[in-house]
């Protein structure tokens, strides 16, 4: 029997990667350049692919890489199992560039300022577009409510479940829910629960992290290694190797989110008009295009180099083909993601803000085949530039209310009508909340009272006294 451990520090790193936007994956780069000797920035004056060759191979694979799995047997080197050969192909000279970034007349990129989204709305905006009852939709605000800056649930749910009317399993439920949420081990109550969240995720096959974590914390934390592995009956290198993995779990899963200043942004994709339809196109203008090393390639091969040395490169070389491809792997993702958003907002791209339709994270996340958290960390803090404006891609997500004939409408476009209603009405008899709520349902809208006071609330427009001007 040989026990298999899935090489999940990669994985790890794939989801953080992920959840860049194009501005903090340049200064990720350029951090790994400065910190791994093996990567190389192209220079912005060397010739293109195309004039140093006309090889047209494949793309290389997008998935987890074939060499993923890590033996636990002493003498088992998983390094040798990489094809080098073929990497050194695709990444070496003259800078790693996927056949998908080659797209002639890309729009002109230009920079914004924008409000960031905090941890509460980040959150809440999942939940509203979550499957669940009222009654675990209510609890899961109050939960939200209760979290800290770092993402930890403050209250216990005893306190929440009293306070807030909530029935206690609705609260159990929504907690439940809100843990499955982006980022990682948000809705945790302490260090524990939020590292095993993670892990539930990110190393499902791993028997050995979460009972470190659970029954050895503070020997973790203490850097007993020795003292670990025999209270587990497991050798040193299988604890270490674990360690490894917990060591890149985020500890403060929140503070991500609760940037108080205004972030520069730029535009992480193109939806251009084609003769064919629409074309997703990435920005990569300013990202810089990596390869590998040719100097640290010919030490491998001459074999000149001791034993601690070549030990060092080959770690180095692994670390640097996983980043090249966890960065192709973020890119194809949004890809994908982006061309299900295009697909389903054919209206909106050509008729504008008015046509925009419902649309679920769970439904574009089954299309696209992969986890809706997935989906929610490819859209989150990432801008595109289409015909209609640039627009945030979480905008594109809503939840559909009963619209006219049957049909649905989604929530941003009610909101805009409540709002409009208000715009035009007279200001010395301003219309109450159920006189909006007898308009919509004229037009076929059927939303209640309170269903249209708290988007107006949610919209920061005061009530009905506020907004009656005394003549």
């Amino acid at each position: 029997m040989a026990q298999k451990q899935i090489l999940t520090p990669g994985l790890v790193q794939m989801v953080s990667v992920l959840a860049l936007n194009r501005i903090e994956l340049r200064e990720m780069i350029n951090q790994e350049v400065t910190a791994n000797p093996v990567l190389e920035e192209l220079p912005d004056d060397a010739p293109t692919p195309e004039e140093l060759s006309q090889k047209t191979d494949a793309e290389p694979p997008i998935g987890p890489p074939a060499d993923a799995e890590v033996h636990a047997g002493e003498n088992h080197d998983s390094f040798q199992e990489i094809d080098f050969g073929s990497f050194f192909d695709d990444y070496l000279d003259p800078g790693y560039k996927s056949p998908a970034s080659e797209v002639a007349e890309k729009p002109s990129f230009e920079n914004f300022l924008s409000k960031p989204s905090s941890l509460a709305d980040h959150l809440e905006w999942q939940l509203n577009l979550s499957l669940c009852s009222d009654a675990i939709h209510e609890a899961g605000v109050s939960i939200i409510g209760n979290l800290n800056e770092d993402g930890y649930l403050t209250a216990s749910l005893e306190e929440l479940a009293s306070t807030g009317g909530h029935a206690p399993e609705d609260v159990e439920r929504a907690l439940k829910l809100i843990q499955e949420f982006d980022p990682l081990g948000v809705g945790a109550r302490d260090l524990r629960e939020c590292l095993l969240l993670q892990l539930r995720v990110l190393a499902p096959d791993n028997t050995l992290a979460p009972r470190i974590v659970s029954d050895h914390l503070k020997q973790l934390e203490n850097k007993q290694y020795k003292e670990i592995a025999r209270a587990l009956d497991r050798p040193l290198q299988s604890v270490e190797r674990c360690v490894d993995l917990i060591r890149k779990l985020d500890p403060r899963p929140g503070q991500r989110y609760n940037n108080a200043q205004p972030n520069l942004i730029e535009p992480d994709v193109a939806i251009v008009k084609t003769s064919d339809g629409y074309r997703v196109v990435v920005n990569e203008d300013g990202l810089p295009q990596l390869r590998l090393s040719k100097h640290y390639r010919r030490m491998m091969e001459s074999g000149d180099a001791t034993r601690d040395v070549r030990n060092y490169v080959k770690e180095r070389f692994t670390s640097a083909i996983q980043l090249i491809r966890n960065i192709e792997q973020r890119k194809q993702t949004i890809i994908k993601v982006c061309e299900a958003i295009v697909r389903r907002q054919i209206d909106f791209l050509d008729q504008g803000i008015d046509a925009l339709k419902p649309m679920m994270i769970k439904d574009v996340a089954e299309e696209v085949g992969v986890h809706p958290s997935t989906v929610s960390r490819a859209v989150a803090h990432k801008y595109a530039h289409t015909p209609q404006g640039v627009f945030e891609l979480r905008y594109f997500f809503s939840e559909a209310v009963q619209g006219p004939s049957g049909g649905a409408t989604s929530l941003v476009n009610l909101k805009r009508l409540v709002k409009k209603m208000i715009e035009e009405e007279n200001s010395a008899q301003p219309l109450t909340d159920e006189q909006i709520t007898t308009r919509l349902r004229e037009q076929g809208i059927c939303v209640t009272r309170r269903t249209v006071a708290k988007y107006r609330e949610d919209m920061r427009i005061p009530s009905t006294h506020q907004r009656r001007v005394k003549t």
